[in-house]
C-alpha cells in the first residue's frame, strides 16, 4: 500500500472528512498538523505547488488534492488504485 500524507489544521471539517474517508477504508496515513506552525504550512505550499489550503493528501509523491479531490476520485471508482500503488 502506498504511504499516504495529509497536512491538515485541528478545526478544518474537510480535513476531518478527508481522515474519515481514509479511516473507513482501513487506510493508514501520515498527519501533519500545519495548525500556528509557518515552516510546516510552507513545506505543504511548496510541496503542493502553491496550494495553501488543507487539507493536502499525498498518496506516494502523487498530490491528490485536497478532499473534494480526493473524494471525487473515490466516486469514480479510481482512488483504491491509487492507494494500492
Amino acid at each position: 500500500m502506498a504511504k499516504v500524507t495529509i497536512y491538515t489544521t485541528s478545526t478544518c471539517p474537510y480535513c476531518m472528512a478527508a481522515k474519515n474517508l481514509l479511516n473507513r477504508k482501513g487506510v493508514t496515513f501520515e498527519e501533519i498538523d500545519v495548525s500556528g506552525d509557518a515552516q510546516r504550512r510552507e513545506a505543504m505550499t511548496q510541496r503542493a505547488n502553491g496550494r495553501r489550503t488543507v487539507p493536502q493528501i499525498f498518496i506516494g509523491e502523487h498530490h491528490v488534492g485536497g478532499f473534494d479531490d480526493m473524494n471525487a476520485l473515490e466516486r469514480a471508482g479510481k482512488l483504491d488504485a491509487l492507494l494500492e500503488a
